[in-house]
């Protein structure tokens, strides 16, 4: 039987996707990318904000279509929008023939098997279930770098997000599993691992009583063929020094840091439900500024939350002025239901919401620019990524560069290079987010 498989949504959900593969080769499926010759489509999906939940939602239909034609024997629908409206798609989408929730991945081959013997098979268990990830996960990356997840669900309860419902209270995989999963991962190839959860800051709080992630990581470290360790999702409050100590003095991790702040006027972070102020994220940034000089930090911003007044923004805007960080995403405010601030006052009107996150996204060009130009002149180790088709060039990425969210360095040179690769590079030129260089020969 073959089976198409669709992952939409976070690289959290891509962990989860690529554990469902492994499981159904091994019970003897096939794979493939064409839809009409699949039979069996299987979409994990994503609900965080409205626009992943329209997409879900289109690709849904888009399958439902297909399987209406009799193209595909069966139709099933994975993660957090199966886990949170399976109710509703049953009664608007009745091509769908059974669901998986956020933590019952491990169960995809048994519940395909009983949709194609006739038998209907849905699967929500409790958000709480911590699922391992299988190991024979199947790496759709590229090979050369992956993702491991080492928590699951959240406990911060921020009022504008619903992971929490959806992929319940935080939960630390135990340490030796993380060490053996990265193990596993470096023997298939992986020379760089990004380290993902919903905070990866609170690691290990809940199984070994106190943050852990500085400990793993020197763990991880110690792997040979590893070669670049890089952390997303840090919450700014949870930050400590055994964590910007090991980011400074391990050779394997990346000066680089996600650190999602939301926001920067101290009313809304309050009514975001944040534990961080202006002058403590100020505080924060500047010192791990003064602790690893060259650090690439990234952040994310929410434009038009409840209440957010002209001011409010304003001083988001100075923020992002004042504090140039060298990468930066803004989505504009999402309300969801079930949220607390899906019923606050003052709700902010799409278009103002749209032209605030422009202009700070106009700022940020501006500042990219400058930080760009910046590097012209130096040399940057660079992980290649792929070479560019009838061209002596090649594209890779920095340790300023997450895959698929930041930037490249395009790398001129008539040598032969591999995709995974780390090659010394001097950068010749800029672009507002891309970099150009050439090989340095050793």
């Amino acid at each position: 039987m073959k089976v198409m498989f669709i992952s939409l949504g976070c690289d959290k959900n891509l962990v989860d996707t690529e554990s469902m593969l492994g499981i159904l080769k091994n019970k003897g499926f096939e794979f493939t990318d064409d839809e009409t010759q699949a039979d069996v489509i299987a979409i994990n999906t994503c609900c965080f904000i409205n626009d992943a939940k329209r997409e879900s939602i289109d690709t849904i239909l888009e399958m439902a279509q297909l399987k209406s034609e009799g193209v595909c024997k069966a139709l099933v629908v994975a993660g957090c929008l199966a886990h949170r409206y399976k109710d509703e798609i049953i009664k608007e989408i009745p091509e769908v023939d059974a669901f998986i929730g956020t933590t019952s991945y491990d169960k995809i081959a048994e519940v395909i098997l009983s949709v194609l013997e006739g038998k209907g098979f849905n699967v929500v268990d409790d958000a709480d279930r911590l699922v391992k990830t299988s190991d024979d996960r199947i790496i759709t990356t590229g090979g050369y770098y992956e993702y491991l997840k080492i928590a699951e669900g959240c406990d911060k309860h921020c009022t504008y997000c619903i992971i929490p419902k959806v992929r319940g209270n935080f939960r630390s995989y135990p340490m030796e599993y993380l060490v053996e999963q990265a193990k596993g991962l470096v023997d298939k190839g992986v020379r760089e691992l990004i380290l993902v959860a919903q905070e990866t800051t609170m690691y290990g709080v809940d199984i070994y009583g106190e943050k852990s992630l500085a400990k793993l990581i020197r763990e991880l470290a110690k792997i040979d063929e590893l070669r670049w360790i890089r952390i997303l999702y840090c919450y700014p409050e949870e930050i400590d020094d055994s964590l910007i100590e090991v980011i400074k003095n391990e050779p394997k991790v990346c000066h680089y840091l996600d650190m999602p702040i939301q926001h920067a006027s101290d009313v809304i972070l309050k009514r975001m439900g944040r534990r961080t102020s202006n002058a403590q994220l100020v505080s924060i940034i500047e010192k791990l500024r003064q602790e690893i000089p060259d650090i690439a930090l990234r952040t994310t911003l929410i434009t038009g939350f409840p209440g957010e007044t002209e001011e409010d923004f304003e001083t988001m805007l100075e923020f992002v002025d004042k504090m140039e960080f060298d990468r930066l995403g803004v989505f504009t405010y999402s309300p969801e239901e079930d949220t607390p601030a899906a019923v606050m006052p003052n709700q902010i009107d799409e278009d103002i919401k749209e032209l605030r996150r422009d202009e700070i996204m106009q700022l940020q060009q501006e500042v990219s620019i400058d930080k760009s130009a910046d590097m012209v002149g130096q040399v940057l180790e660079c992980m290649i990524e792929g070479k560019i088709a009838d061209d002596d060039a090649y594209v890779g990425r920095s340790y300023k560069d997450a895959p698929n969210v930041d930037g490249f360095v395009f790398v001129n040179t008539t040598a032969n290079l591999m995709s995974g690769d780390i090659v010394k590079v001097h950068i010749d030129g800029a672009l507002e987010y891309d970099l150009i260089g050439s090989l340095v020969q050793e």
